[in-house]
């Protein structure tokens, strides 16, 4: 064939695949009916866009000769925003402000069930309990009206809602929407593995929430967008649920509050400084002369270890974002939100390979007028991923105040500890039944534990820890134990006699 032909040959592949899909989604639409059936051909709706632009994409989306470091003034220092000082009408700005969660994801990594959110993080407070504390102090400093709204996944809504009744005395109204519903796809026909809508029994791997760049479809798609406009709200700030520094800045609200209306800054996305330990995170570029988000996945091959290095792209995405309601409202209405389609393969238990069409909630920021980058502390990126987060979180180190946690002033070193707890840890119930009781962690600079080992009360760690029990040995550590620049292996067990 030639050229030209080979590219009609694909294009008639192309169409025929589509026709097949969207064939296979009636099937799927037919089992169902009243108001689930109005949803799921909603989300259809979407899904049929993201496989569309799938089957149309060549390769990774960027051009790397294309790609610039942002100029400064799209990159702003939170210094220089907080500089500004605060006006005296901040509760103006607040009453304009709704925080909104990203709540879709389950605790499973940690070995929980039911929606990660409602893991124990400190105190006996979950994330979401933090969450609803932090708001509320704002909204009773401030005599305002902070709404919170919770982007909920199919795998999520029921526990979530449950849970919500306990908040029902407190100072803040609660929202709740759903995430998108969509078909896992089969990679070898490019066809729905699912039989029917429902999410149950052998079905149950059949669907996905399709990350959070459904945001901003599934959003107005509630019904919720519109509401919050007519009540007069212009910003959201959006944030993952485990990141527990991401609460409310003042001084990065009254900038785009104070933004002149021409020049109204639509999408704020809040980067920090990339350290060893970020190589594999979003970094904003400039490309074909507007900010965008690069994610490790658009990366061609060749550029990846260059995409990692610290000294070339410096800062990284912590999806702490600030993004103009009005706005989502455009461009939803002009169907120009635009998001690189993330292709994530996946294994289901019978051994059938998937692929799942995501998206991510800033990548949007290049259909957004005048956005901008503001380069913020680290402190605004706390998140709990894994046990080792989960150590971090609950020590000394942090202080809790209203729901906020913040290093604490006896530290003397402004980083956090670099902690490595091996498999023994990686589920919650494992990782609390190994502690006695959180170790004094304000002089720590690296902690590596693995093996089995155990934590008796009112340890104290400092500066570089290794705790290594070989297979078949334990480590115990004693109660009152004060370990500093040590190494510990082999077998070490304190026997009561």
């Amino acid at each position: 064939l030639s050229q030209n032909g080979m590219a009609q040959f694909q294009e008639v592949m192309r169409k025929q695949l589509e026709a097949s899909m969207h064939k296979e989604l009636e099937k799927l639409l037919s089992t169902t009916k009243g108001i689930e059936a109005e949803l799921a051909r909603k989300d259809f709706e979407g899904f049929k866009k993201i496989f569309h632009s799938f089957l149309q994409a060549k390769g990774p989306s960027v051009d790397w000769a294309k790609i610039y470091r942002p100029p400064e003034d799209l990159i702003q220092p939170y210094d220089k925003i907080k500089a500004r000082g605060l006006p005296e009408n901040v509760a103006e700005s607040l009453n304009k402000l709704v925080v909104v969660k990203l709540n879709g994801g389950l605790g499973t990594s940690m070995g929980c069930k039911g929606p990660k959110s409602l893991i124990s993080v400190r105190n006996e407070n979950t994330f979401l309990d933090l969450t609803v504390q932090q708001i509320e102090h704002l909204n009773k400093t401030y005599n305002v009206d902070v709404p919170l709204v919770l982007m909920n996944s199919f795998n999520t809504e029921e526990d979530t809602k449950k849970i919500l009744q306990k908040y029902a005395h407190h100072r803040l109204k609660i929202h709740t929407f759903n995430q998108s519903k969509y078909p896992r796809i089969n990679k070898e026909s490019l066809l729905p593995v699912a039989k029917d809508m429902s999410t149950l029994g052998e079905n149950a791997e059949a669907w996905y929430p399709p990350g959070h760049g459904d945001i901003y479809a599934s959003f107005r798609n509630s019904g919720l967008l519109d509401q919050l406009i007519t009540e007069g709200k212009e910003y959201i700030f959006v944030s993952n649920i485990d990141n527990l520094g991401a609460t409310v800045d003042l001084h990065i609200l009254n900038h785009l509050m104070s933004q002149p209306d021409g020049k109204r800054c639509e999408f704020v996305m809040e980067v920090t400084d990339k350290t060893r330990a970020d190589v594999k995170g979003g970094t904003l570029i400039e490309y074909d002369g507007k900010l965008r988000l690069l994610e490790i996945a658009q990366v061609p091959k060749a550029h990846v270890d260059e995409f990692k290095s610290v000294s070339k792209f410096k800062i990284f995405n912590t999806n702490n974002l600030w993004i103009s309601l009005p706005a989502v409202r455009r461009l939803q209405e002009q169907n120009s939100v635009d998001m690189e389609i993330i292709v994530n393969p996946k294994t289901l238990d019978g051994g059938l390979n998937v692929i799942q069409l995501e998206t991510a909630v800033g990548a949007a920021i290049k259909s957004f007028d005048n956005a901008l980058g503001i380069n913020v502390p680290r402190s605004r990126f706390l998140p709990v991923k894994t046990t080792s987060d989960l150590l971090l979180v609950m020590s000394n180190l942090y202080s809790l105040e209203a729901g906020s946690l913040t290093m604490s002033k006896k530290r003397e070193f402004p980083t956090t500890p670099h902690v490595k707890l091996g498999s023994s840890f990686t589920k919650v119930h494992d990782f609390l039944t190994r502690f006695e009781s959180i170790p004094d962690m304000l002089e720590l600079d690296h902690l590596t534990v693995s093996g089995d080992v155990t934590f008796g009360k009112q340890v104290s760690l400092k500066g570089t820890v290794i705790i290594i029990a070989n297979h078949g040995d334990r480590i115990d550590i004693p109660a009152g134990a004060m370990l500093e620049n040590k190494i510990v292996s082999g077998n070490l067990r304190i026997l009561d006699h």
